[in-house]
């Protein structure tokens, strides 16, 4: 997925920009996405094309554990689709987080319950009160990146 997707708009490509990232470094990503294969991906879509939809299909094809969540989908890409975080079985090692901006607190407040070890918000999405809350519980906070980007990035196709 390229920023300059067609089916990306110009408010999309604007806000993206206008977002800053947060300051991990690609040393930290590449551990992240080398050592946490369990990820549980907020508003996952059943959609093909769409970008929550076409990202976790790329992590499954690449080794990740992904499980859906979407209250509107019982199986996405032939895996069980859960209604909330709270109720995905086992654990959890990453919160990947397909939501917008403004929907994105009470996620985390429901995901510390799973005690991930990071919370992903997708390229574009951003909540400081989210990432204050989550760090404060010691769980490590990416935000306005691309699960798929990075991956790609550090470690190629």
């Amino acid at each position: 997925m390229e920023n300059s997707d067609p089916e990306c708009s110009i408010e999309e490509h604007e806000n993206i920009l206008k977002i800053p990232k947060d300051k991990h470094t690609d040393d930290e990503i590449k551990e992240i996405l080398s050592n946490y294969k369990k990820v549980a991906v907020v508003g996952m879509s059943r959609e093909e094309g769409k970008e929550s939809h076409e990202i976790p299909e790329y992590l499954i094809n690449k080794g990740y554990d992904v499980t859906p969540v979407n209250p509107n989908a019982d199986s996405i890409l032939n895996k069980k689709s859960y209604p909330s975080i709270e109720e995905v079985p086992g654990t959890v090692e990453i919160v990947d987080i397909f939501r917008p901006s403004d929907k994105v607190l009470p996620v985390v407040k429901a995901a510390i319950s799973k005690n991930p070890k990071v919370i992903w918000m997708q390229e574009g999405i951003s909540n400081e009160e989210a990432r204050k809350l989550a760090e404060s519980k010691g769980i490590t906070v990416i935000f306005n990146r691309c699960m798929m980007k990075e991956h790609v990035r550090l470690f190629g196709d």
